[in-house]
């Protein structure tokens, strides 16, 4: 049987029954274990609507992961990688979305690429009873202990190819610079703490930025069987976004997982308190079905309440929150290449949108937009 919790990223935990990372396990020496793995996705996306645009444009990711285990202490080095910065920094149309700059303007319906460096940490857990573990996670390039696994590494998200628009409330620390976590884990549960910088990414995607250690996150999950998983976090952000100077965040969320091996699924909530400012909150649930294995399902629904849709101070609507809802449902065809450790997918997606009339005349009475994509994974 698996275990009852699987990692995800940074140290979240997703349910068992996720099974370990596909990729290539391999020891080259001196019982070092390493493991790489990596994807890339040529997709077209196309949304409709005054605001809309289409756009091809490829995604990335790669992860190379060396870890010892000396008995009693195991030790691991994280590393990922994506060549996204090589697209423009305005990344490509996502309608709702929202958060980051580009070309010094804050960037409305549209998702920011990722950074070349998105993880550069290392972790060491040290057993200290029967099945309870004590750990250190951190790094130049991490992610602290607040909110979900980050979509992209979870089941329930596995081949939708759109980022959710809720993404700022749930997992935008994915790619942090300068983490330092500590925690005690054991099968059941895990307790954590962080500290970190709080500001997001800057646009330019190529470099490190300096590291801070300015900001704070508590997370608790619990896994009560290997098909479940849940967590509540709750995290302090200094200044996260230089659209908003002098502006802190208090982040709380709280989510559940479930897999079985077929069907992987996340509800969440989250709620920013922005300092000074209101309070914006965002539910999500998501879900992936694999019908056979060749083919899934998957769909996702996800609701925000943003203020950010008019970043112009002169808009009558400016810093006006709406409440948006996204609804989104796609297939994907899947198969092995052979006897080659790459896998090949097609698939695509079609979503739509309930919004307030308030928000007819720049985004139209019936806004909505398709992806379709092709993805070589590495590891079956």
């Amino acid at each position: 049987m698996r275990g009852r919790g699987v990692s995800g990223s940074g140290t979240s935990r997703l349910p068992g029954e996720e099974g370990a990372m596909r990729g290539l396990h391999f020891m080259p020496g001196d019982d070092w274990m390493l493991m790489l793995h990596g994807d890339v996705s040529a997709k077209y996306t196309d949304h409709k609507g005054p605001r809309g645009d289409d756009k091809y444009y490829v995604t990335s990711m790669a992860m190379l992961t060396a870890s010892k285990d000396f008995g009693g202490a195991r030790l691991a080095f994280k590393s990922m990688f994506s060549l996204e910065p090589a697209m423009r920094h305005d990344g490509y149309p996502n309608l709702f979305a929202t958060g980051e700059v580009a070309y010094g303007q804050p960037l409305v319906d549209r998702q920011h690429p990722h950074d070349l460096f998105m993880e550069l940490a290392a972790r060491l857990d040290v057993d200290v009873a029967p099945g309870t573990s004590l750990f250190l996670y951190g790094g130049p390039v991490g992610e602290p202990a607040l909110g979900p696994s980050a979509f992209m590494h979870r089941g329930s998200a596995a081949n939708n190819p759109e980022p959710p628009i809720s993404h700022h409330w749930f997992d935008s620390t994915h790619i942090t610079y300068g983490v330092v976590t500590a925690g005690v884990s054991s099968r059941r549960w895990q307790i954590e703490a962080s500290t970190f910088r709080g500001r997001e990414p800057d646009e330019h995607r190529w470099n490190i930025e300096t590291p801070k250690l300015d900001s704070w996150s508590i997370r608790a999950t619990w896994n009560p069987t290997p098909r479940w998983s849940a967590h509540v976090s709750h995290g302090f952000l200094k200044q996260p976004e230089t659209t908003h100077v002098g502006e802190d965040e208090h982040r709380t969320t709280a989510s559940v997982h479930y897999a079985d091996g077929r069907l992987s699924a996340m509800a969440a909530f989250s709620a920013k308190n922005r300092d000074p400012g209101d309070t914006l909150t965002a539910w999500i649930a998501e879900a992936n079905y694999a019908l056979t294995a060749h083919h899934a399902l998957f769909g996702r629904i996800e609701n925000v309440k943003n203020a950010e849709l008019f970043p112009d101070h002169h808009d009558p609507l400016h810093d006006v929150a709406f409440r948006v809802t996204k609804l989104q449902a796609g297939y994907a065809w899947q198969t092995p290449l052979g006897s080659s450790p790459f896998r090949l997918t097609l698939g695509g997606s079609a979503n739509a949108y309930l919004k307030p009339a308030a928000l007819d005349a720049a985004y139209g009475k019936h806004p909505w937009g398709y992806t379709l994509f092709t993805r070589l994974s590495l590891g079956h």
